[in-house]
């Protein structure tokens, strides 16, 4: 029986173009691989699961590599590709900072930058979450880091850029990593989705894809989940149960009673979604994320904030136009202000429901004369 492989790990990048939603600075580096451009020190910055760590190891075989392809990736055959995937080179060195931070640890390294390569051109050292490295640690890199031999590169990668010491980050090319799309995260999902034989519906894959937020790995984490519990049929219902999400056709509902001040189906939407089990203050934030959502997609500059796939994106942009922005503005405050009250307040399904109230009657004459906070 084959072993089974976490899709996280199955599906690692291997190449430049499987990096997802990183194409501008892997298009760097590939030019600067090409022009034998090649600095000593490399930051890659970025929150977890964008592909720092994948980018690192491939840019670092990719260097070494002797017979590249056209398109500037590596061969995967000759000698040096062989060994980086047989996981036997001696060219590419990884230390992780979170648990080797302490000067021993880097002066360890130091030693290995000694040692000049036995075959390629360069030897690769990457440094994951360097910013865990002790002060002492980075003051002990900083002279092997300022002038190191010129086979040495080093790649750095971090989630916390402002906790490296300025004197790291002028030694370094830095390159920060963005978060990767909602739709290039369905498009990546679908992949896999295909690859391994898993029917998954495009909204299903919207909802893994934002409960991600910004991270593929966790997103390939959450899918290996969802895919299981629905025995390889993921539709929008079983990823909507199986990570416990608002759907958002009560949002959709709510905002229809907002906008016929329908206070008795407004709270009665709320009892359904409590008894379903979900807390106040989730109902609460996602309330304001929807709104927030309606807000930005209701004018044709801002939609392209609204992070989702292009169809939801539509949908989104023509039902926002049922209100005007000042209904927006005012909703955003009422429900910012419950999220600050609801810690303290002695009765939360009070406080809650006072602000459903307060939201159905925004539309109201009586509007104006309503503290926006319920305070």
């Amino acid at each position: 029986m084959e072993q089974y492989i976490v899709s996280a790990r199955k599906y690692r990048p291997s190449t430049f173009a499987s990096v997802v939603g990183q194409k501008t600075l892997t298009a760097t580096l590939r030019n600067a691989i090409a022009q034998d451009r090649l600095a000593h020190a490399y930051l890659f910055c970025g929150t977890r699961g964008v592909g720092k760590t994948s980018c690192a190891r491939i840019f670092a075989k990719t260097i070494n590599c002797t017979n590249r392809t056209a398109d500037g990736e590596a061969c995967n055959e000759c000698p040096s590709c062989r060994a980086f995937n047989e996981n036997r080179s001696m060219n590419i060195l990884e230390l992780d900072a979170a648990s080797n931070n302490s000067v021993n640890d880097i002066r360890t390294l130091i030693d290995q930058v000694m040692v000049p390569p036995t075959d390629g051109r360069y030897r690769v050292f990457i440094i994951d979450e360097v910013h865990m490295l002790s002060s002492q640690a980075f003051n002990a890199f900083l002279k092997t880091l300022e002038e190191p031999p010129a086979y040495a590169i080093f790649i750095l990668a971090t989630t916390e850029k402002h906790k490296i010491i300025p004197t790291i980050l002028s030694r370094c090319q830095i390159y920060d990593f963005s978060r990767i799309t909602i739709s290039d995260m369905v498009d990546h999902l679908a992949y896999v989705a295909k690859s391994e034989g898993i029917t998954a519906e495009p909204a299903a894959l919207g909802v893994i894809a934002r409960h991600a937020d910004g991270a593929m790995r966790d997103a390939l984490s959450i899918f290996d989940q969802v895919a299981a519990s629905s025995r390889g049929n993921i539709t929008y219902a079983s990823a909507i149960a199986n990570l416990n999400v608002l759907d958002n056709s009560y949002f959709e509902r709510l905002t229809d009673c907002f906008a016929n001040q329908d206070v008795p189906g407004a709270l009665a939407i709320y009892n359904d979604i409590r008894n379903h089990g979900f807390d106040s203050l989730f109902f609460i934030n996602g309330l304001a994320q929807f709104i927030r959502d309606m807000m930005v997609a209701r004018d044709p500059r801002t939609v392209d904030m609204l992070e989702t796939t292009a169809d939801e994106r539509r949908t989104m942009s023509v039902r926002a136009q049922a209100f005007q922005p000042d209904f927006y503005y005012q909703a955003m405050a009422i429900l910012n202000n419950a999220d600050l009250n609801y810690r303290t307040a002695s009765n939360k399904r009070f406080l809650t429901e006072l602000t459903i109230i307060q939201l159905c009657q925004l539309l109201s004459p009586a509007a104006p004369a309503m503290a926006p906070g319920g305070n």
